[in-house]
């Protein structure tokens, strides 16, 4: 369930923000800037130039769509808050990467479980620039579609340990391209500086067994080298490697269990 409620755009694809959610927009965009400077990977970097994103104002999807379909084809859906997995991959598989048209609230300021239009557009939109990482997201979406519900559970690991919580190395320089890092204050510093969690080379087989939370700082990451190693893995190859890892099961999880004492809520991070 959501408190929130996507905006419908006009005729021509547009949105009526409030001057309060376009400051709400702008206050979040600055301090991302600040602080993804030397941490974002550069194909990110280069796909918010490409995009022409500003503090001024939320983009509106018709702009967004322009620069994307140019790059790579893709586009921007507007949706409600929250979708059905089957409507979620069938997006995909069109090129159209969902995107709810509301911005949080002043209270969630820093930390909110629905994807607002801040996380999407600023997290993902840019690197759907890269046609190798457009292409890795489009084969994903074409697999979901024709997956089972349990194969869509392990495929939605690979999704958050690439796509939202993804980390990338050349020549020994740890950056990061998942978008639930880059729209997030705390987890921006931390996935590349704590000393907490793990950082273990992507390894689509360990992927798949490993569980997640959606509402705490990540305890494991996955390190790529190139967006060609998630693309490569993203053929009808995966569903026999669903196939081993529900034969071998999961991992035990390295977080707490959610009521614990111990776990650590991202707004405390």
């Amino acid at each position: 369930m959501t408190q929130y409620i996507a905006k419908t755009p006009d005729g021509n694809g547009y949105v009526d923000y409030t001057a309060e959610e376009n400051n709400t927009w702008a206050f979040l965009y600055d301090r991302q800037m600040k602080l993804i400077r030397g941490r974002a990977c550069d194909e990110y970097l280069l796909g918010l130039d490409i995009l022409g994103l500003s503090n001024d104002n939320i983009p509106q999807l018709p702009d967004v769509n322009r620069a994307l379909r140019q790059s790579t084809g893709w586009e921007v859906a507007a949706v409600p808050a929250l979708i059905p997995f089957g409507r979620f991959f069938e997006l995909l598989a069109n090129k159209q990467f969902p995107a709810a048209t509301f911005i949080r609230s002043k209270e969630e300021i820093d930390y909110l479980q629905e994807p607002d239009i801040f996380h999407e557009i600023y997290g993902h939109c840019p690197l759907l620039t890269d046609p190798i990482y457009a292409e890795f997201v489009h084969n994903y979406g074409k697999l979901g579609l024709s997956a089972t519900a349990q194969e869509r559970v392990y495929l939605a690991r690979v999704f958050w340990f690439t796509i939202e919580f993804g980390l990338i190395q050349k020549n020994n320089d740890l950056r990061i391209y998942g978008a639930g890092i880059l729209s997030s204050k705390s987890e921006t510093v931390y996935s590349l500086e704590s000393n907490k969690p793990q950082r273990k080379p992507f390894d689509l087989l360990d992927v798949l067994r490993t569980p997640y939370r959606i509402d705490i700082m990540q305890t494991i990451y996955f390190v790529i080298h190139q967006f060609e190693d998630i693309y490569n893995a993203m053929d009808t190859s995966i569903m026999q490697r669903i196939s081993e890892a529900i034969e071998l099961g999961n991992f035990e999880p390295s977080f707490p269990e959610k009521n614990a004492p111990s776990a650590k809520s991202r707004h405390d991070c």
